[in-house]
């Protein structure tokens, strides 16, 4: 869908973001990604480290311009990697000497500009739900969504600080020594909506018989996505627990966008509470209007078991606003998002694997809640409007992306909502999901919940 100009946006309301501050951010998620990294200098020639980054920026970050010039591509680890802020592109990407090293991209603030989302904080394309639009981001224009950019940035500062410490740096594994981790997770839009499309199509058909059945069925029966314990039974049966994003609001919002179809009952509240006393777990999925208003959110949060986590409806998120509102929660809930992947097309959002703390550009510093991105989501394979992916194409085509979350033990999020549970979805619905959870269990996944993600991450 082309990116459409916002004129609704608030102005950024940005700190200078210094060179350090950006060294401070990034440095701190290398040392989160690999095991007891020592503390080596790493920096620009001003401060005179064992490890020397060129600096590539410029001014840039001393402006409010969403996009860079150009990456260079440069071979690493057998890939082609875009590399910003490239100023020696004729220079050996890395220079060794005894006991220090040269590097000549400016990856420390390349991997700010990806993992910060400075493009969408600055852009002001907006997709029709207000939506950063992944045909404006950086990741489009060079192809590069597939990849996690900034993990491979890493991967060329640990080998310098190899070589300054002289011996091996080991990525971060999972509890039980796990390669790499898996959060599968259900947006919870629609239970009582599975009897509609039969029912039409039969009434469109002059079949009406059929259209009674199905109304009378509707009437007396449960829904046919009005599933919740049987989604969590088919991932149990894989050995992971389901994440499960329940929709408050059922009235449409301002812009008439639907939220659920369905209210929050007493009922439901008791299935939910079951569903977490069996290991599941219950995050708000933030209604129409709720990622720029915080007391929506309160009220919201009011209605559901306790849960730590949100993922706002139709990825809504507005780098200028959605972060402040939800640093505003850390520390009560929720304390983890997992909203921030395109809608048009799975991969890596923020070019990164692993979860992280994004950046406050008001502070120059991190915010408190973690964010662990979203990766792949049915809709994505097969929505008219994005990439309409054949049934067998679906795993060949997301498997290297898995590829790369393994490669570098970093989190595979899944979203796949339970009315693709439905039988009658041959396209994105369960035997897509089943061969999906199949290949991340024989690959060594540890399948996790958010709160456990942010527990073996933060320690709490």
């Amino acid at each position: 869908m082309p990116a459409a100009l916002s004129t609704a946006l608030p102005a950024p309301g940005a700190a200078p973001v210094s060179s350090a501050a950006r060294l401070a951010y990034v440095l701190r998620h290398f040392r989160l990604a690999y095991e007891a990294v020592p503390d080596v200098a790493i920096g620009y020639a001003d401060i005179q480290p064992g490890i020397t980054v060129a600096d590539g920026a410029g001014d840039f970050f001393r402006q409010a311009m969403p996009y860079p010039t150009a990456p260079n591509v440069r071979e690493w680890a057998g890939q082609q990697v875009p590399f910003f802020f490239d100023s020696r592109p004729d220079a050996p990407l890395l220079e060794r000497g005894a006991g220090v090293v040269r590097i000549n991209a400016d990856i420390i603030a390349a991997a700010f500009y990806l993992l910060s989302g400075w493009q969408e904080y600055f852009s002001v394309a907006r997709d029709r739900h207000g939506r950063f639009p992944y045909s404006a981001s950086v990741q489009q224009r060079y192809g590069f969504v597939e990849s996690p950019v900034v993990n491979y940035y890493f991967d060329v500062l640990k080998t310098a600080v190899e070589h300054v410490i002289g011996q091996p740096l080991r990525p971060r594994r999972w509890a039980g020594n796990a390669p790499f981790a898996a959060f599968i997770t259900h947006d919870i839009d629609n239970l009582r909506s599975g009897w509609k499309a039969p029912a039409k199509a039969a009434l469109k058909q002059g079949k009406l018989l059929i259209f009674g059945r199905r109304l009378w069925q509707h009437l007396i029966q449960s829904d046919a996505w009005d599933n919740l314990e049987a989604v969590a039974a088919t991932v149990a049966a894989y050995g992971a627990r389901s994440t499960f994003f329940v929709l408050p609001a059922n009235q449409p919002g301002p812009d008439g966008t639907p939220n659920a179809d369905y209210p929050i009952t007493p009922a439901l509240r008791q299935r939910l509470l079951r569903l977490q006393q069996q290991g599941c777990e219950i995050g708000l999925h933030g209604s129409i209007g709720t990622a720029t208003d915080a007391q929506q959110m309160g009220r919201e949060l009011m209605t559901l078991p306790p849960c730590l986590g949100v993922r706002f409806h139709y990825l809504r998120w507005d780098p200028r606003q959605t972060p402040a509102l939800l640093e505003a929660l850390a520390g009560t809930e929720p304390r983890f998002d997992s909203t921030l992947g395109f809608a048009e097309h799975f991969g890596f959002r923020h070019s990164y694997c692993r979860p992280f703390f994004p950046f406050n550009f008001a502070t120059g510093k991190a915010h408190a809640f973690l964010e662990i991105p979203l990766n792949v989501m049915d809709t994505t394979l097969h929505h008219p409007n994005y990439l309409q992916l054949r049934a067998d194409d679906i795993l060949p085509a997301i498997r290297p992306m898995l590829a790369e979350v393994e490669r570098f033990g970093g989190v595979a999020t899944v979203l796949w909502h339970n009315d693709h549970f439905d039988p009658a979805n041959i396209v994105t619905g369960p035997r897509q999901f089943a061969e999906i959870l199949r290949y991340l269990q024989q690959r060594g996944a540890a399948f996790r919940t958010g709160s456990q993600i942010v527990a073996e991450l933060c320690g709490q």
